[in-house]
């Protein structure tokens, strides 16, 4: 907790998934989804359809703002985020939530089905997670005056592969832009974070505030999208840059390589975008979460996005 709100410019709490099955990214979002079964012994979850649980989930939907709290046995970050916050002010903080992509082609029935072919439940999922990042705004929005919320979808750098042709890109755009509009119109500012490859410019046009990209090692990949990255920045929009790595590549890295790696991505990047319009819109981030390396790594992470915030600004 203190590392998040003494390193960073808008603070996040925490996801814990060492700590908890029930603090992994599809897991923590499934309290109030009917029909999807958890097994935190096994360290499984799936759906099984259950017509009566989507019935009261019809009769109850807005009625009651705690059914779509996430949970203390589901986040010993978030709770401990807000105590630590209590009685203090920031510019910003930062919430997140699994994107509705992610949630739904990650869920599976006990035949392998995936959730996102179930139309009922897939427009289900997208209703709770929008109601998901709402109380979160609403609960961080006590402590700061702007409220981020980033949507992870890691799936994204996986669509257009084999296993998930039947996604239509249509409909992969209306869930992110639905999911965004939902933030915007609940106060919120909208980030769409992916760590891998991805399509782009669908990102850019879901109506995001934040791009948030693995720059460490895709980052020259956004120079092949340059009329949609100035349109994107013309509206208003941010990079965030996702420079220092949280791969085993951190073992390797120091202040000194990364700022030469920063300077390598801006040179490739703005070989087809105008330097004055890149530069102007750049926020700094690890590549991607910090939960599967070790707090002496995670530290040094942090450690060296303070430095290179320190060297980029000189």
């Amino acid at each position: 907790m203190e590392l998040s709100l003494n390193a960073l410019d808008a603070p996040f709490w925490p996801q814990l998934p060492a700590v908890s099955f029930l603090e992994q990214m599809i897991p923590q979002y499934c309290e109030g989804m009917p029909s999807v079964r958890l097994d935190p012994v096994a360290e499984s979850v799936w759906f099984e359809r259950d017509e009566e649980e989507i019935e009261r989930f019809y009769e109850t939907s807005g009625e009651d703002a705690a059914r779509v709290a996430i949970s203390d046995d589901y986040s010993k970050g978030f709770y401990s985020f807000m105590d630590a916050v209590k009685g203090r002010r920031f510019k910003f903080l930062k919430g997140h939530i699994t994107g509705p992509l992610t949630f739904t082609l990650g869920l599976k029935d006990r035949q392998g089905n995936l959730l996102y072919y179930d139309e009922e439940l897939r427009e289900i999922a997208l209703m709770l997670l929008a109601a998901k990042a709402r109380w979160q705004i609403d609960m961080l929005s006590s402590a700061a005056d702007e409220v981020i919320i980033f949507i992870d979808e890691p799936i994204l750098s996986a669509l257009g592969t084999s296993t998930y042709l039947g996604v239509n890109e249509g409909e992969a755009r209306r869930m992110l832009a639905s999911t965004v509009d939902s933030i915007q119109e609940s106060g919120g500012i909208a980030g769409i974070h992916c760590c891998g490859r991805a399509d782009w410019p669908l990102v850019m046009s879901s109506g995001v505030d934040i791009m948030n990209f693995d720059t460490y090692s895709f980052g020259d990949t956004l120079a092949m999208y340059p009329d949609e990255t100035v349109s994107f920045l013309d509206g208003g929009g941010w990079l965030a840059w996702g420079i220092v790595p949280t791969s085993e590549e951190i073992q390797h890295e120091d202040e000194q390589s990364v700022v030469k790696r920063y300077t390598q991505r801006l040179a490739e990047i703005t070989r087809t975008v105008p330097e004055d319009k890149l530069i102007k819109s750049i926020m700094l981030t690890p590549s991607c979460g910090t939960g599967s390396r070790t707090v002496e790594e995670t530290t040094k992470i942090f450690q060296i996005l303070m430095r290179l915030k320190e060297a980029v600004a000189r």
